[in-house]
Order: C-alpha cells, then sequence, then structure tokens
C-alpha cells in the first residue's frame, strides 16, 4: 500500500462530516413515493459527498452511512435500519448511491480547474441516471413488477431530483469559493501529510 492508497486523517475527518450530512439529510424524514420507495433528501448528500470529496472519499463517505445501517442504526429516511434495508425495494437506491458518489465525483473532479457545469453534469449522470440504474431495476425485481411499469413509476422522483442537482451544485460551488483547500487533489493532500 503506498501513501496514496490509504486514507490519511483529513481524508478519515471530512469523510465522517459527509457521513454525517447524509444522517442529517435523513431527519427531513421520507415522502411517500410510488411502489415501496419514498423521496428523501438524502440523494442531496450523495452529489455533495461526491462533488466535493472526489470519487475515492465520496463514495467511502457513503460506505460508512450503509455499514451503520446495515448494523442497525435507525440512520436512513424515516428511522430506517438493519439487513432488511438491502433486501427491500430501496436496497439497489442504497447501493447506487456509492456508484453515484463515485460517478459524481470522478466527473466533478475530471477538468484541471473547477467549474459549475461540470459539476452540474456529475450530479445529473451520477447522482440521477447512476442511483436510477441501481435502483430501478432492483425495485422491480424486489416488488415483481415489469421493468418499464417501475421506470415509468420513478419519473414522479425527477422533479425533485432536479431541484437537488441545483442545490447541490449551488451548494459545492459556495464551498470551492468559500474553502477551496477542501477540493484539493489527492497528490497535494498527500504531499502536505
Amino acid at each position: 500500500m503506498t501513501d496514496t492508497d490509504r486514507f490519511g486523517g483529513r481524508d478519515i475527518a471530512r469523510i465522517a462530516v459527509f457521513a454525517a450530512l447524509l444522517i442529517a439529510l435523513s431527519v427531513m424524514g421520507p415522502i411517500p413515493g410510488p411502489v415501496g420507495v419514498p423521496i428523501t433528501a438524502q440523494t442531496l448528500g450523495v452529489m455533495l459527498a461526491g462533488a466535493v470529496l472526489g470519487w475515492r472519499n465520496g463514495a467511502a463517505s457513503v460506505l460508512v452511512v450503509l455499514a451503520l445501517a446495515a448494523i442497525g442504526l435507525p440512520i436512513l429516511s424515516g428511522g430506517k435500519g438493519g439487513l432488511g434495508v438491502f433486501v427491500g425495494p430501496t436496497a439497489g437506491y442504497l447501493i447506487g448511491w456509492v456508484a453515484g458518489a463515485a460517478v459524481v465525483g470522478l466527473i466533478a473532479h475530471s477538468g484541471r480547474r473547477f467549474t459549475a457545469w461540470r459539476v452540474a453534469v456529475a450530479n445529473v449522470v451520477g447522482g440521477i441516471l447512476v442511483v436510477y440504474a441501481f435502483g430501478v431495476p432492483v425495485q422491480s425485481l424486489v416488488m415483481g413488477l415489469p421493468l418499464a411499469e417501475t421506470l415509468l413509476s420513478s419519473t414522479l422522483f425527477l422533479v425533485g431530483d432536479v431541484l437537488k442537482v441545483v442545490v447541490a451544485t449551488l451548494l459545492t460551488v459556495v464551498i470551492h469559493r468559500a474553502y477551496p483547500v477542501a477540493f484539493a487533489p489527492r497528490g497535494a493532500l498527500a504531499a502536505r501529510h
């Protein structure tokens, strides 16, 4: 393992902060959604984690939340927790959060300089398309519904998800302006340790 493969203290602290943010967003509670999947604010946290922390740390922050939920802590929207959430209709969306945060981070941090447009595209691709790519098929399977019907019912989430993209992009821009060191490349952080 090289120094860039390990999580340093700064990485761990930032991962913990964004895991806490994801948990805090669960307090807003779910809005009942179509076919057993609620509308939650937690995908906003997934987008922010990837956009600010990058692919690796963003995905790690989501994994921390899912691990805590798996051991039974009621930290998911609606006070849910335990292994049962990983076999229900929302299971694919939860797994999609990890991939979504990673994709948001990969796209948002891909250029030489930070741009709001890249962050917005990252949030749409990772925070919506990737999460749906995992969530919709699993929801269809668990609920015993045709994939097309499940996909159609999931379009009800799009308005809220687009609003989350806007909010996540604006917050990322504000954080970047106020605290640009949060966006430092991995090599720069490793060199300072």
